[in-house]
């Protein structure tokens, strides 16, 4: 793992990134660094677009923050396994957290799907995209994971490739190790989906329309019931440790938008 300054602030940008170049700033960008940071002109900030590595950027302005000049790429750009996270929406805070928590955990597309039994219809995309961006800030990410639109769970079985693995996160299934399970398991090429339902679980056509899909694992997360936004933490983290970049030196897979 490359060392990472964990000391200045990072900022994402939506804006060409190069040695010279002037990144404008957003109102509320200028606010955080001027009012929240109390940092002004001469103070320095790091920077990272998705697209074009991670840049030490220097503050101008008079009265305010309003500007950036790209100085220095502190990293090149990298590339997020190829994990997709479906799940069911849940409610505000929690679903803030699930997303916050699954751009840690490296997802590189977060996809809401609706269930039978989904609690929420309605999703905010612009909010789970606003967490994704500020996760990515805080933790040292520069590599924006994408976020779909909602769609209804059989449309989104219809449409995925089905040499994908779909590891089926399912209450329903028999307890056994999931560490053996997921060892056993060999991603395919073509990447891994990550599949948790809502609190209510599947309905049983759900199920059974999951089970016909190629290349599933049927995951037990242990022996107990966790909570949606907990089972998501449980379920990115083993896949990750397995199959994904948290393997060391194992072979890391593009992700679907580079």
């Amino acid at each position: 793992m490359p060392e990472l300054d964990f000391r200045s602030p990072r900022l994402f940008v939506d804006a060409p990134l190069g040695a010279g170049a002037t990144v404008p700033l957003e109102r509320d960008q200028s606010n955080y660094l001027g009012n929240v940071l109390r940092l002004g002109a001469g103070d320095s900030v790091l920077v990272f677009n998705g697209r074009d590595g991670e840049w030490r950027a220097e503050i101008s302005g008079r009265k305010r923050p309003d500007t950036l000049t790209v100085a220095a790429q502190t990293r090149p750009q990298d590339r997020l396994p190829d994990v997709t996270y479906v799940f069911a929406p849940l409610k505000h805070a929690r679903l803030d957290y699930m997303v916050q928590k699954a751009v840690e955990m490296g997802a590189a597309r977060l996809v809401p799907v609706l269930t039978r039994f989904t609690q929420v219809s309605r999703v905010n995309g612009e909010r789970m995209r606003a967490n994704a961006v500020e996760a990515a800030e805080q933790c040292g990410i520069i590599s924006l994971a994408e976020v779909a639109d909602p769609l209804p769970l059989e449309r989104f079985l219809a449409g995925r490739d089905p040499a994908r693995l779909l590891v089926f996160c399912d209450e329903a299934a028999e307890v056994e190790s999931p560490v053996q399970a997921l060892a056993a398991a060999t991603a395919a090429n073509a990447g891994i989906d990550v599949l948790i339902g809502p609190e209510g679980g599947f309905a049983e056509e759900e199920r059974t329309l999951l089970l016909r899909q190629p290349a599933i694992l049927r995951l037990a997360l242990g022996p107990r019931i966790l909570r949606a936004d907990t089972a998501a933490v449980a379920a990115l983290a083993l896949v990750q440790a397995a199959l994904g970049d948290w393997r060391g030196n194992g072979p890391r897979t593009p992700s679907p938008s580079s």
